[in-house]
């Protein structure tokens, strides 16, 4: 593997193991979506922590780490937090890792300050997931830190009138607000707001409403897999991109969500934390290991949040040298500064959550034949605007 790759990246069940003892196995619970309509993250998950110890290696410092997977597979806070108990005791895990919903990351999160356990979130963008646990460490993004972007993007670009449509619980509340701030405080208007039941699969009464208003732009959030489909396709059925009504979001074009959309998801803009079409040698050999791991596979973003999370949980190891101890294995990774795929990555001291670049994009359709999302536009180094309110700067 290359040389570039591999420098990328250097209780419950507490009391029963004195901190002062080195386990001679490790073990990492990763809890989240391993199957039903959401389980393409969990898949990608394991297929990221398969090359990240296939270019690192299972042991640090003479210790063996072992992953282990569990899949809950939609929003259940109740089975989430069951599950990680479980890894807790029975399994004895030294850290917890995934987290794909929220409410299934906050009931975690909960768990983990009880057990002093580190928790890494690798999706779960809500910005207040984290104010849950001092145990918990974000490797994703918030929505405020990429729907703020996409705010001052669409001032930038004369939109003068949006409407925003989201999926009516915590993480799309928390986008709606970020992006009508922001875009309200530019100059813009919010024509309506429109918050969209999670189970629904009818988004045509939703987007033709919006219509209705002619507004210059759609902004959405909606979780990757059928709602993201659904909305997209709903966006080109009702005629809005015909009638020159632009959409914009945040994950909603996720790579492999795309090849199932086809035309309906070209020129749809929005604004991420990553795309397997950014330049750079560290991005090339992160995709080339994530491919020799899982040929067929669509890169994406949830693949970075994993590989980085399990730099983190690496970090974590050495600093402690297989002990367990919450608190020094925490301390290791606030403000640790690193090379990622996504681009300069570093968690932030206060909050735990990641100060990274979010790209403005927009889907193509690239040399293969694939939809791609092409990076275009960058925003660097931002902030979690859930705590911070540091302007975005573009470039």
């Amino acid at each position: 593997m290359s040389k570039h790759l591999a420098t990328v990246c250097i209780a419950l069940t507490v009391a029963a193991v004195p901190a002062a003892v080195s386990a001679d196995v490790i073990k990492i619970g990763v809890i989240g979506a391993m199957s039903g309509p959401f389980g393409q993250f969990g898949t990608n998950w394991a297929e990221a922590i398969k090359a990240y110890q296939a270019v690192h290696g299972k042991t640090v410092k003479g210790h063996d780490v072992e992953v282990i997977l569990r899949d809950v597979p939609d929003i259940n806070p109740a089975a989430a937090k069951a599950t990680a108990q479980e890894l807790i005791i029975k399994e004895k895990v030294q850290y917890l890792a995934g987290f794909d919903f929220t409410p299934n990351a906050i009931a975690i999160g909960q768990l983990a300050q009880e057990a002093k356990i580190p928790a890494i979130v690798f999706n779960a963008p809500t910005s207040a997931v984290l104010d849950k646990s001092e145990y918990l460490v974000r490797t994703s993004y918030t929505l405020p830190q990429v729907a703020v972007p996409v705010a001052q993007y669409a001032a930038e670009s004369n939109i003068k009138r949006v409407v925003t449509i989201v999926a009516d619980y915590a993480p799309g509340l928390d986008a709606e607000a970020a992006f009508s701030q922001k875009f309200i405080a530019g100059g813009g208007e919010i024509l309506s707001k429109v918050r969209v039941p999670i189970k629904a699969t009818d988004f045509s009464p939703f987007l033709q409403a919006a219509k209705e208003l002619r507004p210059d732009a759609i902004f959405i959030w909606f979780p990757g897999g059928p709602p993201a489909t659904g909305i997209i396709r709903a966006y080109s059925d009702n005629g809005l991109a015909a009638a020159g009504i632009k959409l914009l979001g945040t994950g909603e074009t996720y790579e492999t969500d795309l090849q199932e959309v086809g035309n309906a998801a070209l020129g749809v803009e929005t604004g991420m934390f990553y795309s397997p079409t950014h330049p750079g040698e560290i991005n090339a050999d992160f995709v080339r290991a994530i491919r020799e791991i899982a040929p067929g596979t669509t890169v994406g973003y949830p693949h970075v949040a994993a590989f980085d999370g399990m730099h983190l949980i690496y970090t974590m190891i050495a600093a402690t040298d297989g002990k367990r101890d919450g608190e020094k294995a925490i301390a290791a990774v606030k403000g640790l500064k690193w090379n990622s795929p996504r681009g300069l990555a570093q968690i932030d001291a206060k909050s735990r959550d990641l100060l990274q670049n979010v790209y403005i994009r927009k889907v193509e359709r690239g040399p293969d034949g694939k939809l791609v999302n092409r990076e275009f536009k960058t925003f660097d180094l931002q902030p979690d605007y859930g705590r911070q309110t540091k302007e975005p700067t573009a470039k």
